[in-house]
């Protein structure tokens, strides 16, 4: 009869198992990082784009009083939807830029998007002045 040697001890890992643990737990966090990014502090005015090549474009601008003016034409907050109807000719492919001071609040420029999107402006663009984009920021800034 033949002896039987005892078992060793197997010292070796099974990285295969690890490493399938791993990759799962990895394609998780790929799928909802996106998900969790909440929101990002931005300074609005700063910015450089393309110029747009519109056709038709109808400008509204909000000065740093806070007037607003459509093609140069007088209107207040209250009375900016009545103007911009009479303003606008109802056409979606019409450009509606929108020029804001940087130091108007955010409120006012969103009130003014509203009105123009329940007019029926579809093409909407914040013009932006390219130079102050190539400043460089203060130190200690975001």
């Amino acid at each position: 009869m033949r002896r039987r040697e005892p078992l060793k001890a197997n010292a070796e890992l099974n990285l295969v198992n690890i490493i399938d643990v791993i990759f799962a737990i990895l394609v998780v966090f790929m799928i909802t990082a996106p998900l969790t990014t909440q929101g990002v502090k931005v300074e609005l005015p700063r910015a450089q784009a393309g110029s747009l090549s519109e056709k038709k474009a109808l400008e509204i601008t909000i000065t740093r009083q806070r007037e607003i003016l459509i093609d140069n034409n007088a209107s207040t907050l209250q009375d900016f939807e009545r103007d911009f109807h009479a303003a606008f000719s109802g056409d979606p492919e019409t450009a509606i830029l929108i020029n804001s001071d940087r130091t108007v609040p955010y409120g006012i420029v969103m009130e003014v998007v509203a009105a123009v999107n329940r007019q029926g402006g579809k093409k909407l663009g914040f013009l932006t002045d390219p130079q102050s984009a190539q400043a460089p920021q203060a130190a200690g800034g975001l």
